[in-house]
Protein backbone atom coordinates (compact mmCIF):
# COMPACT_ATOMS: atom_id res chain seq x y z
CA UNK A 1 0.00 0.00 0.00
CA UNK A 2 1.07 3.67 -0.86
CA UNK A 3 -1.46 5.21 1.37
CA UNK A 4 0.28 6.96 4.14
CA UNK A 5 -1.01 9.43 6.19
CA UNK A 6 2.08 12.53 5.63
CA UNK A 7 1.10 11.99 2.41
CA UNK A 8 -2.32 11.79 1.91
CA UNK A 9 -4.35 13.98 5.41
CA UNK A 10 -3.07 16.96 5.24
CA UNK A 11 -5.47 18.65 2.23
CA UNK A 12 -8.19 16.87 4.57
CA UNK A 13 -6.72 18.13 7.57
CA UNK A 14 -9.49 20.90 7.90
CA UNK A 15 -12.34 18.95 7.48
CA UNK A 16 -12.00 17.80 11.18
CA UNK A 17 -12.63 21.72 12.55
CA UNK A 18 -16.24 21.34 10.34
CA UNK A 19 -17.19 18.84 13.07
CA UNK A 20 -17.48 19.46 16.98
CA UNK A 21 -16.00 16.04 17.92
CA UNK A 22 -14.05 16.38 21.09
CA UNK A 23 -10.17 16.74 19.39
CA UNK A 24 -8.79 13.43 21.79
CA UNK A 25 -11.54 11.21 20.24
CA UNK A 26 -11.05 9.28 16.81
CA UNK A 27 -14.29 8.40 15.69
CA UNK A 28 -14.74 5.37 13.44
CA UNK A 29 -18.57 4.53 13.96
CA UNK A 30 -19.76 7.04 11.68
CA UNK A 31 -21.56 4.30 10.63
CA UNK A 32 -24.41 3.82 13.62
CA UNK A 33 -24.46 7.60 14.87
CA UNK A 34 -22.70 9.79 12.47
CA UNK A 35 -22.89 13.39 14.05
CA UNK A 36 -23.87 16.28 11.36
CA UNK A 37 -21.49 18.87 10.85
CA UNK A 38 -21.18 22.63 12.57
CA UNK A 39 -22.69 24.20 9.57
CA UNK A 40 -25.65 21.53 9.32
CA UNK A 41 -26.50 21.66 13.38
CA UNK A 42 -26.63 25.64 13.05
CA UNK A 43 -29.53 25.36 10.03
CA UNK A 44 -30.73 22.96 12.21
CA UNK A 45 -31.20 25.52 15.16
CA UNK A 46 -32.02 28.28 13.14
CA UNK A 47 -35.36 26.67 11.73
CA UNK A 48 -35.85 25.62 15.81
CA UNK A 49 -35.86 29.23 16.47
CA UNK A 50 -38.18 30.07 13.07
CA UNK A 51 -40.56 27.48 14.56
CA UNK A 52 -40.24 28.89 18.67
CA UNK A 53 -40.58 32.33 17.59
CA UNK A 54 -44.20 31.79 15.81
CA UNK A 55 -45.27 28.30 15.86
CA UNK A 56 -48.54 28.87 14.13
CA UNK A 57 -47.01 30.64 11.36
CA UNK A 58 -44.51 28.26 10.68
CA UNK A 59 -46.52 25.32 11.12
CA UNK A 60 -49.67 26.50 9.12
CA UNK A 61 -47.76 28.74 6.59
CA UNK A 62 -44.65 27.60 6.37
CA UNK A 63 -43.63 24.15 7.54
CA UNK A 64 -45.24 22.04 3.95
CA UNK A 65 -43.74 24.34 1.15
CA UNK A 66 -40.06 23.84 2.79
CA UNK A 67 -40.76 20.57 3.29
CA UNK A 68 -41.41 19.86 -0.47
CA UNK A 69 -38.26 22.03 -1.35
CA UNK A 70 -36.37 19.52 1.04
CA UNK A 71 -38.09 16.55 -0.75
CA UNK A 72 -37.15 18.28 -4.13
CA UNK A 73 -33.70 19.06 -3.16
CA UNK A 74 -33.43 15.21 -2.14
CA UNK A 75 -35.43 13.97 -5.05
CA UNK A 76 -32.55 15.40 -7.46
CA UNK A 77 -29.71 13.65 -5.06
CA UNK A 78 -31.44 10.36 -5.06
CA UNK A 79 -32.41 10.03 -8.39
CA UNK A 80 -36.54 10.47 -7.59
CA UNK A 81 -39.64 12.96 -7.63
CA UNK A 82 -40.60 14.78 -4.85
CA UNK A 83 -43.65 13.08 -5.22
CA UNK A 84 -42.15 10.20 -4.01
CA UNK A 85 -40.57 10.66 -1.12
CA UNK A 86 -42.12 11.21 2.26
CA UNK A 87 -40.17 12.06 5.26
CA UNK A 88 -39.45 10.07 8.72
CA UNK A 89 -37.26 10.18 11.39
CA UNK A 90 -34.97 7.24 9.95
CA UNK A 91 -35.13 3.61 8.73
CA UNK A 92 -36.33 1.84 11.05
CA UNK A 93 -39.58 4.10 11.16
CA UNK A 94 -40.00 3.89 7.53
CA UNK A 95 -39.55 0.19 7.43
CA UNK A 96 -42.24 -0.01 9.68
CA UNK A 97 -44.69 1.76 7.98
CA UNK A 98 -43.77 -0.66 5.01
CA UNK A 99 -44.30 -3.56 7.53
CA UNK A 100 -47.62 -2.69 8.97
CA UNK A 101 -49.04 -1.28 5.52
CA UNK A 102 -48.10 -4.66 3.72
CA UNK A 103 -51.57 -6.93 4.05
CA UNK A 104 -49.99 -10.28 4.82
CA UNK A 105 -52.10 -13.84 4.89
CA UNK A 106 -51.14 -16.96 6.96
CA UNK A 107 -48.91 -18.69 4.82
CA UNK A 108 -47.49 -15.52 3.13
CA UNK A 109 -43.10 -15.09 3.16
CA UNK A 110 -41.25 -12.62 3.66
CA UNK A 111 -37.65 -13.35 2.23
CA UNK A 112 -34.59 -11.61 3.70
CA UNK A 113 -31.06 -12.57 4.16
CA UNK A 114 -28.40 -13.29 7.35
CA UNK A 115 -26.79 -9.87 6.38
CA UNK A 116 -30.28 -8.22 7.30
CA UNK A 117 -30.05 -5.51 10.30
CA UNK A 118 -30.56 -6.64 13.92
CA UNK A 119 -33.70 -4.34 13.51
CA UNK A 120 -35.17 -4.83 10.51
CA UNK A 121 -35.55 -9.23 11.65
CA UNK A 122 -37.07 -8.24 14.37
CA UNK A 123 -39.63 -5.79 12.62
CA UNK A 124 -40.71 -8.73 10.01
CA UNK A 125 -40.86 -11.65 12.93
CA UNK A 126 -42.99 -9.16 15.15
CA UNK A 127 -45.39 -8.41 11.61
CA UNK A 128 -45.26 -11.87 10.29
CA UNK A 129 -46.25 -13.54 13.71
CA UNK A 130 -49.05 -11.12 13.99
CA UNK A 131 -50.49 -11.89 10.78
CA UNK A 132 -49.66 -15.98 10.82
CA UNK A 133 -47.11 -15.37 7.80
CA UNK A 134 -43.78 -16.58 7.66
CA UNK A 135 -40.31 -14.84 8.05
CA UNK A 136 -37.62 -16.84 5.52
CA UNK A 137 -34.35 -15.26 6.56
CA UNK A 138 -31.63 -16.92 3.91
CA UNK A 139 -28.33 -17.60 4.46
CA UNK A 140 -26.10 -16.60 1.57
CA UNK A 141 -23.01 -18.24 0.17
CA UNK A 142 -20.12 -17.32 2.25
CA UNK A 143 -17.36 -16.14 1.45
CA UNK A 144 -19.12 -13.26 -0.86
CA UNK A 145 -16.82 -12.84 -3.63
CA UNK A 146 -19.46 -13.11 -6.67
CA UNK A 147 -22.68 -11.14 -7.29
CA UNK A 148 -24.19 -13.65 -10.05
CA UNK A 149 -23.77 -16.45 -7.20
CA UNK A 150 -24.98 -14.43 -4.75
CA UNK A 151 -28.39 -13.35 -6.53
CA UNK A 152 -28.78 -16.88 -7.76
CA UNK A 153 -28.38 -18.34 -4.55
CA UNK A 154 -31.28 -15.29 -2.80
CA UNK A 155 -33.50 -16.32 -5.25
CA UNK A 156 -33.49 -20.17 -4.72
CA UNK A 157 -35.79 -18.82 -1.40
CA UNK A 158 -38.19 -17.11 -3.71
CA UNK A 159 -41.31 -19.37 -3.99
CA UNK A 160 -45.29 -18.64 -4.83
CA UNK A 161 -45.66 -17.73 -1.34
CA UNK A 162 -43.05 -14.83 -1.35
CA UNK A 163 -44.95 -11.69 -0.63
CA UNK A 164 -42.04 -9.23 -0.19
CA UNK A 165 -38.01 -9.56 -0.78
CA UNK A 166 -36.60 -7.30 2.12
CA UNK A 167 -32.77 -6.91 1.06
CA UNK A 168 -29.62 -4.41 2.18
CA UNK A 169 -28.33 -2.06 -0.07
CA UNK A 170 -25.11 -2.08 2.49
CA UNK A 171 -25.37 -4.68 5.05
CA UNK A 172 -24.76 -3.25 8.67
CA UNK A 173 -23.11 -5.90 10.39
CA UNK A 174 -20.72 -6.66 7.58
CA UNK A 175 -20.67 -3.93 4.98
CA UNK A 176 -21.16 -5.82 1.83
CA UNK A 177 -22.61 -3.45 -0.77
CA UNK A 178 -25.25 -5.57 -1.84
CA UNK A 179 -25.85 -5.80 -5.85
CA UNK A 180 -29.66 -3.93 -5.33
CA UNK A 181 -30.07 -3.42 -9.38
CA UNK A 182 -29.66 -7.14 -10.80
CA UNK A 183 -31.81 -8.46 -7.59
CA UNK A 184 -34.66 -6.04 -8.55
CA UNK A 185 -34.51 -6.72 -11.87
CA UNK A 186 -34.83 -10.53 -10.98
CA UNK A 187 -37.68 -9.69 -8.62
CA UNK A 188 -39.23 -7.44 -11.41
CA UNK A 189 -39.13 -11.02 -13.73
CA UNK A 190 -41.47 -12.76 -10.49
CA UNK A 191 -43.77 -10.36 -9.85
CA UNK A 192 -41.97 -10.20 -6.46
CA UNK A 193 -41.96 -6.57 -4.61
CA UNK A 194 -39.01 -5.31 -3.16
CA UNK A 195 -38.10 -2.83 -0.05
CA UNK A 196 -34.20 -1.58 -0.10
CA UNK A 197 -32.89 -1.04 3.25
CA UNK A 198 -30.45 1.69 2.70
CA UNK A 199 -29.80 4.30 5.16
CA UNK A 200 -26.15 3.70 4.42
CA UNK A 201 -26.18 3.45 1.04
CA UNK A 202 -27.10 7.81 0.82
CA UNK A 203 -24.49 9.51 0.00
CA UNK A 204 -21.70 6.29 0.16
CA UNK A 205 -22.87 5.32 -3.40
CA UNK A 206 -24.58 6.91 -6.12
CA UNK A 207 -28.37 6.56 -5.98
CA UNK A 208 -31.01 6.41 -8.84
CA UNK A 209 -34.42 5.55 -6.89
CA UNK A 210 -36.55 5.44 -10.41
CA UNK A 211 -34.48 3.79 -12.53
CA UNK A 212 -33.93 0.94 -9.62
CA UNK A 213 -37.24 0.11 -10.09
CA UNK A 214 -37.66 -1.14 -6.09
CA UNK A 215 -41.56 -0.85 -4.90
CA UNK A 216 -39.84 1.19 -1.49
CA UNK A 217 -36.73 2.25 -0.30
CA UNK A 218 -35.89 3.69 3.35
CA UNK A 219 -32.70 5.46 4.29
CA UNK A 220 -31.34 7.62 7.29
CA UNK A 221 -29.92 10.77 6.80
CA UNK A 222 -27.33 10.75 10.01
CA UNK A 223 -25.51 8.10 8.14
CA UNK A 224 -23.22 9.24 5.54
CA UNK A 225 -24.97 12.52 4.00
CA UNK A 226 -24.03 13.60 7.87
CA UNK A 227 -27.62 15.08 7.78
CA UNK A 228 -28.83 15.63 11.52
CA UNK A 229 -30.69 12.79 13.64
CA UNK A 230 -34.12 12.66 12.68
CA UNK A 231 -33.78 12.85 9.05
CA UNK A 232 -34.52 10.11 7.34
CA UNK A 233 -36.96 8.83 3.96
CA UNK A 234 -39.09 6.52 2.69
CA UNK A 235 -39.35 6.33 -1.14
CA UNK A 236 -42.41 4.64 -2.14
CA UNK A 237 -42.85 4.09 -6.19
CA UNK A 238 -46.17 5.09 -7.17
CA UNK A 239 -47.80 1.94 -7.69
CA UNK A 240 -47.80 1.22 -3.96
CA UNK A 241 -48.07 4.64 -2.87
CA UNK A 242 -51.88 4.43 -1.67
CA UNK A 243 -51.24 1.39 0.56
CA UNK A 244 -49.17 3.18 2.55
CA UNK A 245 -50.99 3.94 6.39
CA UNK A 246 -49.36 5.93 8.99
CA UNK A 247 -47.87 4.41 12.56
CA UNK A 248 -49.43 7.77 13.95
CA UNK A 249 -53.22 8.72 12.75
CA UNK A 250 -53.39 12.43 12.87
CA UNK A 251 -55.76 15.04 10.57
CA UNK A 252 -54.00 13.15 7.44
CA UNK A 253 -54.63 16.09 5.51
CA UNK A 254 -53.11 19.28 4.68
CA UNK A 255 -52.69 22.02 7.00
CA UNK A 256 -52.40 24.83 5.07
CA UNK A 257 -55.71 23.91 3.04
CA UNK A 258 -53.48 22.38 -0.23
CA UNK A 259 -54.70 19.48 -2.10
CA UNK A 260 -53.94 16.09 -0.47
CA UNK A 261 -50.77 14.27 -1.11
CA UNK A 262 -50.09 10.61 0.13
CA UNK A 263 -47.17 11.95 2.26
CA UNK A 264 -49.32 14.18 4.30
CA UNK A 265 -50.18 11.25 7.18
CA UNK A 266 -46.35 11.22 7.48
CA UNK A 267 -45.20 15.17 7.49
CA UNK A 268 -47.88 15.75 10.39
CA UNK A 269 -48.58 12.82 12.92
CA UNK A 270 -48.94 15.81 15.38
CA UNK A 271 -47.31 18.28 16.44
CA UNK A 272 -43.30 17.76 16.27
CA UNK A 273 -40.18 19.97 15.26
CA UNK A 274 -39.37 18.63 11.57
CA UNK A 275 -36.43 20.61 11.31
CA UNK A 276 -34.19 17.65 11.00
CA UNK A 277 -35.72 17.33 7.92
CA UNK A 278 -35.47 20.43 6.48
CA UNK A 279 -31.78 20.75 7.09
CA UNK A 280 -31.39 18.04 4.18
CA UNK A 281 -30.75 20.32 1.59
CA UNK A 282 -27.89 21.84 3.78
CA UNK A 283 -26.09 18.48 4.26
CA UNK A 284 -26.17 17.88 0.87
CA UNK A 285 -24.60 21.01 0.17
CA UNK A 286 -21.83 20.61 2.39
CA UNK A 287 -20.91 17.35 1.45
CA UNK A 288 -21.25 18.67 -2.16
CA UNK A 289 -18.81 20.86 -1.54
CA UNK A 290 -16.37 18.42 -0.68
CA UNK A 291 -17.00 16.86 -4.07
CA UNK A 292 -19.17 13.97 -3.53
CA UNK A 293 -17.01 12.03 -5.86
CA UNK A 294 -13.90 13.07 -3.69
CA UNK A 295 -15.45 12.23 -0.69
CA UNK A 296 -16.45 8.23 -1.08
CA UNK A 297 -13.17 7.81 -3.40
CA UNK A 298 -11.44 9.59 0.06
CA UNK A 299 -13.37 7.52 2.18
CA UNK A 300 -13.31 4.09 0.75
CA UNK A 301 -9.51 4.67 0.30
CA UNK A 302 -9.18 5.08 3.83
CA UNK A 303 -11.39 1.87 4.53
CA UNK A 304 -8.71 0.01 2.38
CA UNK A 305 -6.06 1.45 4.23
CA UNK A 306 -7.48 0.02 7.30
CA UNK A 307 -8.25 -3.54 5.46
CA UNK A 308 -4.44 -3.73 5.30
CA UNK A 309 -3.21 -1.74 8.60
CA UNK A 310 -5.60 -4.24 11.01
CA UNK A 311 -4.51 -7.48 9.32
CA UNK A 312 -0.94 -7.03 10.01
CA UNK A 313 -1.76 -6.83 13.31
CA UNK A 314 -4.51 -9.93 13.07
CA UNK A 315 -3.13 -12.41 10.81
CA UNK A 316 -6.37 -12.17 9.60
CA UNK A 317 -7.58 -11.09 5.84
CA UNK A 318 -10.93 -10.43 5.16
CA UNK A 319 -12.76 -12.74 2.65
CA UNK A 320 -14.51 -9.59 0.62
CA UNK A 321 -13.21 -8.76 -2.87
CA UNK A 322 -10.84 -5.86 -2.58
CA UNK A 323 -13.25 -3.58 -4.83
CA UNK A 324 -15.31 -0.53 -4.85
CA UNK A 325 -18.59 -2.62 -6.24
CA UNK A 326 -18.00 -5.00 -2.55
CA UNK A 327 -17.42 -1.87 -0.05
CA UNK A 328 -17.19 1.78 0.33
CA UNK A 329 -16.93 4.21 3.25
CA UNK A 330 -16.86 1.53 5.75
CA UNK A 331 -15.53 -2.20 6.19
CA UNK A 332 -16.06 -5.03 8.58
CA UNK A 333 -12.82 -6.82 9.17
CA UNK A 334 -12.01 -10.29 11.30
CA UNK A 335 -10.79 -10.74 14.20
CA UNK A 336 -9.55 -13.18 16.50
CA UNK A 337 -12.30 -15.30 18.58
CA UNK A 338 -13.11 -14.10 21.70
CA UNK A 339 -15.91 -14.49 24.47
CA UNK A 340 -19.48 -13.46 22.91
CA UNK A 341 -21.01 -10.79 24.83
CA UNK A 342 -23.33 -11.47 27.41
CA UNK A 343 -26.89 -11.68 25.12
CA UNK A 344 -28.03 -8.25 27.22
CA UNK A 345 -29.32 -4.64 25.94
CA UNK A 346 -26.51 -2.43 26.13
CA UNK A 347 -23.48 -4.61 26.73
CA UNK A 348 -20.19 -4.54 24.03
CA UNK A 349 -17.54 -6.54 23.04
CA UNK A 350 -14.80 -5.77 26.59
CA UNK A 351 -12.42 -4.84 23.54
CA UNK A 352 -14.79 -2.41 22.27
CA UNK A 353 -14.96 -1.11 25.84
CA UNK A 354 -10.88 -0.94 25.83
CA UNK A 355 -10.26 0.70 22.70
CA UNK A 356 -12.87 3.70 24.39
CA UNK A 357 -11.42 3.18 27.88
CA UNK A 358 -7.76 3.42 26.76
CA UNK A 359 -7.33 5.05 23.63
CA UNK A 360 -10.49 7.25 23.29
CA UNK A 361 -11.37 5.45 20.06
CA UNK A 362 -14.65 4.64 19.03
CA UNK A 363 -15.33 1.70 16.68
CA UNK A 364 -18.03 -1.22 17.26
CA UNK A 365 -16.94 -5.12 17.67
CA UNK A 366 -19.43 -6.95 15.99
CA UNK A 367 -20.32 -10.51 16.51
CA UNK A 368 -21.85 -12.24 13.68
CA UNK A 369 -22.60 -15.34 13.34
CA UNK A 370 -20.75 -16.71 15.43
CA UNK A 371 -17.48 -14.35 13.74
CA UNK A 372 -15.80 -11.35 15.67
CA UNK A 373 -15.30 -8.15 13.37
CA UNK A 374 -14.13 -4.70 14.05
CA UNK A 375 -16.00 -2.61 11.71
CA UNK A 376 -14.01 0.32 10.83
CA UNK A 377 -16.10 3.71 9.61
CA UNK A 378 -14.56 6.30 7.63
CA UNK A 379 -15.91 10.22 6.84
CA UNK A 380 -14.46 13.72 5.88
CA UNK A 381 -12.56 13.90 9.42
CA UNK A 382 -11.30 10.63 9.03
CA UNK A 383 -7.15 10.45 8.52
CA UNK A 384 -5.19 8.05 7.83
CA UNK A 385 -3.29 9.18 11.33
CA UNK A 386 -6.44 7.24 12.84
CA UNK A 387 -6.57 4.10 11.33
CA UNK A 388 -2.63 4.01 12.50
CA UNK A 389 -3.50 4.83 15.76
CA UNK A 390 -6.45 2.08 15.80
CA UNK A 391 -3.75 -0.03 14.59
CA UNK A 392 -0.97 0.11 17.47
CA UNK A 393 -4.05 0.13 19.71
CA UNK A 394 -5.31 -3.07 18.61
CA UNK A 395 -1.94 -4.59 18.75
CA UNK A 396 -1.56 -3.74 21.96
CA UNK A 397 -4.70 -5.26 22.58
CA UNK A 398 -4.24 -7.94 21.79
Amino acid sequence: MSYTSAENDIAWRHWRREWSLPPDVIYLNHGSFGPAAREVQNVRHSWTDQLEAQPFDFFVRQMESELMHAAEYLGEFVGTSADNLAFVDNATTGMNIVAKSLDLKPGDEVLTTNHAYGAVLRIWRTICKQAGAKLIVHTLPDPLTDTTELVDSLFTAVTENTRLLVVDHIASPTAVIFPVAEICNRAQKKGVPVCIDGPHALAMLPLDLDALGCDYYVASGHKWLAAPFGSGFLYAHPRVQKQLEPLVISWGGSLAGAEARWQDEFHWPGTRDAAAQLTIPTAIDFLCRAGVSNFRRRSHDLAQYARYRIAEVTGLSCDLPDSPAWYGSMIALPLPAGDEPPMKKGVRDPLQGLLWKKHRIEVPVIHWHGRRMLRVSCHLYTTARDIDTLADALRDAL
